[in-house]
């Protein structure tokens, strides 16, 4: 059994889709960040950089439990686990791993400004929201391209790459971005949203996360208590 720890954003998604995928059995365990669940010292022994998702496995690769969190490495844990979605040969593995590296990197991050600059951000800072929403495109671009002659991120397999990547798009409007914009992207994107894991993916704990309402809430999540040293 898999115990997630975890709550309803893009990150999250990454991993309920890839357990769904997989068909792995797992118990999800919520951590609400707007109530500074992520802070409590039982999921700081699993997760030290507080954030979601973390995951315990009581079957580890020596037979005993083993802990990890950062979504990108779970997704390649368990890829290694089932024998699934990362190519065996070794140029399409590297070829996978390049692909979930710029979500890593670049898409999740830059994405992530671009919801806050543009949503959450307390004043409307127009340099950031331009930088962040011109940067969401650029990436939107990139993507497309590689799309363009081939079903999926890294060639023909559907991969971690794909299963990591579409959570971070699902909000494109809110990043400033026409889905038409990128015939390719969009052509993807419809076709992993229609995948039956997927669907079961994106709706663990979606029923859990509520709006942001109060300025406690806020601070939580972007205010000192975020950068406090623990």
């Amino acid at each position: 059994m898999i115990d997630v720890y975890s709550w309803a954003t893009p990150n999250g998604h990454k991993v309920h889709i890839m357990l769904e995928e997989c068909g792995l059995p797992y118990q999800v365990h919520p951590i609400n960040i707007g109530a500074g669940d992520q802070f409590g010292e039982e999921f700081l022994r699993i997760s030290p950089n507080n954030k979601i998702p973390a995951i315990v496995d009581s079957e580890g690769p020596d037979g005993k439990p083993i802990s990890l969190f950062e979504s990108g490495a779970i997704l390649v844990y368990l890829a290694g686990k089932t024998g699934k979605f990362l190519p065996e040969d070794v140029r399409g593995k590297y070829e996978t791993l390049q692909w979930l590296m710029f979500q890593m990197g670049g898409v999740g991050p830059m994405l992530g400004q671009a919801h806050h600059f543009r949503i959450y951000a307390p004043e409307k800072i127009e340099y950031a929201v331009q930088r962040y929403t011109n940067e969401a495109r650029r990436l939107y671009g990139v993507i497309d391209k590689q799309l363009s002659n081939r079903p999926w991120l890294a060639g023909d397999e559907y991969t971690i790459a794909d299963i990591a990547t579409f959570p971070w798009l699902r909000s494109w409007q809110n990043q400033g971005v026409d889905l038409d914009d990128y015939p390719h992207l969009k052509r993807w994107f419809n076709t992993i949203a229609e995948r039956p894991a997927v669907k079961r993916g994106v709706e663990v704990l979606a029923r859990e996360r509520k709006p942001l309402h109060t300025e406690k809430e806020r601070e939580i999540l972007f205010g000192a208590t975020q950068y406090a040293r623990r």
